[in-house]
């Protein structure tokens, strides 16, 4: 019997720009509202199979990650159910999508799926900028998947309430959006893209 209601899940890197789409999506949500005990909020990061237990014991998913659509930046797409496999099977941008791709395949071949499925989605801009973070185009849509993973939520019959105390993890407060924004070096200080002195034929 599946223990949990609704798992509310965020895939992704934060350290590759637009890949940590899925990951501040959660942190967001998580920040903002309260739930039940039931409703599970989890930051999956890369966890890949390491995943599939809270996917097999969850009744309802609401999946947060970046997928390459080849759409324009910022687009967002939303998914269903039998479709999230075949999006989730876009063009690869990390070992991640791979990962997640498994845990779904192998949910379905022991019927655990969960009964009902929504993926949102979004186009990345940028990807290939070590510890970057997410570009404007792509953290402006973070409002607007949020609301519709509560409207979901909302017809699924799932409650929430606004949250009335925040919580402050010590250890974890130096990966918030905010704070990894402002302790990041400039350009001049920490190469970004790959360093020319390291590339063949370069100098």
């Amino acid at each position: 019997m599946k223990k949990t209601e609704l798992l509310i899940l965020g895939i992704g890197n934060i350290l590759w720009a637009d890949e940590g789409f899925g990951v501040r999506c959660v942190e967001a949500i998580s920040a903002a509202y309260e739930f039940d005990p039931n409703v599970t909020v989890l930051d999956g990061g890369t966890q890949g199979l390491y995943l599939l237990p809270f996917i097999e014991d969850a009744r309802r998913l609401i999946v947060f990650d970046a997928v390459d659509y080849g759409k324009t930046p910022g687009e967002m797409v939303i998914a269903k159910d039998g479709e999230v496999p075949r999006f989730m099977g876009a063009k690869k941008m990390s070992l991640h999508q791979t990962g997640f791709q498994e845990v779904i395949a192998c949910a379905s071949l022991a019927d655990r799926l969960p009964e009902a499925m929504t993926l949102i989605g979004v186009q990345p801009e940028q990807l290939e900028d070590f510890g970057g973070s997410l570009r404007d185009v792509v953290k402006a849509q973070i409002p607007r998947a949020i609301e519709i993973a509560l409207l979901q939520m909302r017809q699924w019959g799932i409650t929430y309430a606004p949250r009335r105390l925040q919580t402050v993890d010590k250890h974890q407060h130096v990966l918030s959006m905010d704070e990894y924004e402002a302790g990041r070096p400039s350009e001049e200080l920490a190469c970004r893209f790959g360093d020319e002195r390291f590339i063949p034929g370069s100098v």
